[in-house]
C-alpha cells in the first residue's frame, strides 16, 4: 500500500456524509418515516385468506381462447 494512499469515497457517499453532518437528526427522521410505511405488525390471518383467494394466472395472459 502506498504511503499516501487514502480510501476512495464516491461522490454519492460524500454527499450523504455532508447531509448527515449538516443535519444530525436526519437518520432518526428517516427511521421514523420508514416505521410509518414498512415496520408494521403483519396480520397473518389476512395474508392467509388473500393467498387462498388468488386465482392462478395463465401462462399467456393476452392469448385468446381459440
Amino acid at each position: 500500500m502506498p504511503l499516501f494512499w487514502k480510501p476512495y469515497k464516491s461522490d454519492a457517499t460524500q454527499f450523504i456524509d455532508s447531509l448527515k453532518q449538516r443535519d444530525p437528526q436526519l437518520e432518526e427522521r428517516q427511521r421514523q418515516g420508514r416505521s410509518l410505511l414498512w415496520d408494521r405488525p403483519q396480520d397473518r390471518e389476512a395474508q392467509k385468506d388473500w393467498r387462498e383467494a388468488r386465482v392462478p394466472q395463465k401462462p399467456y395472459v393476452y392469448q385468446t381462447k381459440g
